[in-house]
């Protein structure tokens, strides 16, 4: 078989990119060794964060640091054994979060950020989803009076971004959300945001679109790219599949297939956790909330609430433990007390594809003509998945680009 592109990984972002390049009038054919929807993007909080203008940064604060160093906080953990091996992404990552270096990266995001909403919106319209997705946004909540009224300092610095929010106060909080502690002394409510209620689900709904646009998908093994010829050749359950383009969107599996290249990008892992519980006495949550001390999320979602962790510094292929999971599920029983039972047999294990300087790569590969690559989103696949998708289409059929797509070059690491 021979088509014009191969789409390897069928997550958000392959999914995305998929559809894009479709639209565009390119024959193409998706691949996955699993089914659509099955990986990270799955497993995620569900929002398509368009208040996120600046990008998760590595502490600069020494306090912070050191209390991190303890290894003791819910957001964070990180393995020893892993740690010596961690140790030159985290160095290169917290250089890149000095101020002047994380204000170049909220700058080049911006673009993709700004459009997040609107590209999903558009893809849910056309494959009649509507039904797994609010428009309700999220709330941050505060705990610490102190960390309250730091965070409302910090917003005049986001006014020209021309984000909508609500401050709330106690009163307001209990107002908006009355199953939560009442000792929670307040929340910013984030409007523009939207928020999923099975963010598995709406990956498959993207990938029956594509389906229905005359798209194929076809389970197959990425590992086996080769070139021969001028072209690329896959491994699928049909046999060999040949492509005059493939682009690779393989999230955390991408060293997988680019070191087997050549290419040594400075790709590392950021794990994660999450778990489904039952809610006590009909108790409901109107909102995704944040408790932004504990760095976990509840989200009301199709399956009960999902309760997602923070970050995970451990090898890609470690055992998942309960370690940080059993940290956060403490502080949300207390922060919602109606928590009830858990609902999954084992708690899911995740993996965050990040970058050190906070941006993805989007574009050609520098030395192999008709490779490109689409990865790298860190914590925000869902929310990037369909506007990086646009601008990679936009790039390989030579449309002109919605925005530079410069920042988001693999020649900055090659």
């Amino acid at each position: 078989m021979h088509c014009q592109t191969l789409v390897l990984g069928a997550g958000i972002v392959g999914v995305s990119t998929a559809l894009h390049l479709q639209a565009r009038g390119r024959q193409v054919i998706l691949i996955d060794r699993d089914a659509p929807g099955s990986g990270t993007s799955h497993g995620n909080a569900g929002l398509i964060e368009r208040s996120s203008v600046i990008p998760y940064a590595f502490p600069r604060q020494f306090s912070a640091l050191l209390r991190y160093g303890l290894n003791r906080q819910p957001d964070v953990r990180y393995s020893l054994r892993h740690l010596p091996k961690a140790a030159p992404w985290l160095l290169r990552y917290w250089q890149q979060s000095a101020p002047g270096r994380l204000a170049g990266a909220a700058a080049d995001m911006l673009p993709l950020v700004q459009r997040c909403v609107e590209e999903h919106d558009a893809l849910i319209e056309a494959a009649g989803l509507q039904g797994l997705v609010r428009d309700k946004g999220w709330i941050e909540v505060y705990r610490d009076p102190a960390l309250f009224d730091k965070a409302k300092a910090e917003l005049k610095g986001l006014a020209r971004y021309g984000l909508q929010y609500e401050i709330l106060e106690r009163s307001q909080l209990q107002g908006r959300e009355h199953q939560l502690d009442s000792a929670v002394v307040g929340g910013i409510h984030w409007l523009d945001p939207k928020t999923v209620s099975d963010p598995g689900a709406l990956t498959r709904g993207y990938a029956a679109l594509f389906a229905q646009r005359g798209g194929q998908f076809l389970h197959g093994d990425a590992r086996s790219l080769r070139q021969a010829e001028g072209t690329w050749c896959v491994d699928t359950q049909r046999g060999p599949i040949s492509a005059d383009e493939v682009v690779a969107c393989l999230g955390p599996q991408s060293a997988e297939l680019y070191q087997h290249l050549g290419y040594q990008f400075p790709l590392g892992i950021k794990r994660g956790y999450h778990m489904h519980y039952a809610t006590q006495g009909g108790a409901q949550l109107q909102h995704s909330i944040c408790d932004t001390q504990g760095g976990y999320v509840l989200a009301p979602m199709a399956r009960g609430v999902r309760l997602t962790t923070g970050i995970e510094f451990a090898a890609s292929d470690a055992p998942g433990n309960e370690i940080q999971l059993a940290r956060c599920e403490a502080l949300a029983r207390k922060l919602f007390p109606a928590l009830g039972e858990r609902l999954d047999d084992k708690p899911w294990l995740g993996r965050r594809p990040c970058l050190p300087d906070m941006r993805p790569i989007i574009g050609p590969a520098p030395r192999h003509k008709g490779l490109w690559f689409n990865f790298g989103h860190a914590h925000h696949g869902l929310t990037l998945g369909p506007v990086s998708g646009r601008l990679l289409a936009e790039l390989l059929t030579g449309e002109r680009p919605f925005t530079d797509p410069a920042p988001y070059s693999a020649a900055r690491f090659d």
